[in-house]
């Protein structure tokens, strides 16, 4: 683990391996472990950064509010550091929002980008209201919140069969401070809608949905790539794939990454 500082506030992250440098971007109470299972494998042919995000993991908080343009400044700043002028962006959920205001403010620095049960769309008056009682909710009982919002993100389906795994996960998120996890909130529900760069970015598109994503509704993310160039991928399971789908997951991904 490495650390640098960005605007006085202490940042983590990795860099291993050669090649294509290959930008890992987890989602909202997650941090840079939720790619070791993919890691020893996309490390073989690329160089891969992973970051822990503003409030998340090892990264100190900047403020009360994370904008999604205050996480990529700060992913700017790692790969500025790191001398890497171009990388491809894969985001989970909140990282996808982030790889977006990435591509929007350094449009040159992208080679391509993957959204992984993430969207383009700005939130919904109802999102943006369920953001405000997710926050109280998280003030009143923190270990409560974190825990039913960790077995929320995987299908129903699932959550038997991966028990275990759901409880590693909350023991994670469980590291999570308050301050990260109602900033990060308050960042995603002001993000900008970035639909426009799914049509017209001059670097490939990946789209990862799940059809029982339980926060994302399918349907309505396919209609954000109506008459674009992203490329599709549909699993049938729920918000996390990457333990959900963890083998398809990263054979669409090598895939992906094969073609840049």
């Amino acid at each position: 683990m490495k650390t640098t500082n960005f605007k006085n506030t202490k940042i983590s992250y990795t860099d291993q391996g050669k090649g294509t440098a290959v930008v890992l971007l987890h989602g909202f109470l997650e941090n840079q472990s939720m790619w070791k299972a993919f890691i020893p494998e996309l490390v073989k042919k690329h160089r891969i950064i992973t970051i822990d995000l503003l409030g998340h993991g090892e990264t100190e908080c900047l403020g009360y509010v994370h904008t999604m343009e205050d996480q990529a400044d700060m992913v700017h700043h790692v790969l500025h550091e790191l001398k890497i002028r171009k990388a491809v962006l894969i985001g989970h959920s909140m990282g996808g929002y982030v790889a977006l205001a990435f591509a929007e403010l350094y449009p040159d620095n992208v080679k391509g980008i993957v959204l992984q049960n993430s969207t383009s769309r700005a939130d919904s008056d109802e999102r943006k209201t369920n953001r405000d009682r997710a926050i109280v909710a998280v003030k009143q009982n923190y270990s409560a919140f974190i825990r039913m919002s960790i077995a929320n993100l995987f299908s129903e389906d699932n959550r038997e069969r991966l028990a275990d795994i759901i409880e590693e996960v909350k023991l994670e998120a469980l590291k999570t401070p308050l301050q990260g996890i109602v900033a990060a909130l308050e960042g995603m529900k002001i993000r900008k809608d970035r639909e426009v760069i799914l049509h017209f970015a001059p670097y490939p598109i990946q789209l990862i949905l799940g059809k029982k994503d339980p926060v994302l509704n399918y349907k309505e993310n396919l209609e954000q790539i109506e008459g674009t160039q992203v490329q599709l991928t549909t699993f049938e399971d729920g918000h996390m794939s990457h333990f959900e789908n963890q083998s398809e997951l990263l054979a669409v991904l090598s895939g992906f990454l094969k073609k840049i």
